[in-house]
């Protein structure tokens, strides 16, 4: 489970037996977790544990990355 990037307190990561899935990122932070999907938009699946400002702040930073997110999955992927 590879981490790609960490930003204010998140980390942003892969698990490695999904790539049978479109691209996606993890978020973890403290409790609360995420899943967004990367293509063919950004959009989250699910989110547990974190308030809604706290999502917000989630979605801004993966659409701010989302490009260096979906090359490091095909990197990692391929």
């Amino acid at each position: 489970m590879p981490t790609i990037f960490e930003q204010a307190g998140y980390k942003f990561k892969f698990f490695s037996n999904e790539n049978d899935e479109p691209p996606h990122i993890h978020i973890s932070k403290g409790d609360g977790n995420a899943k967004y999907w990367l293509t063919p938009e950004v959009n989250e699946a699910y989110s547990y544990g974190f308030t809604g400002r706290e999502r917000k702040k989630i979605k801004t930073i993966v659409r701010k990355n989302s490009l260096t997110f979906i090359d490091a999955w095909y990197e990692f992927f391929k």
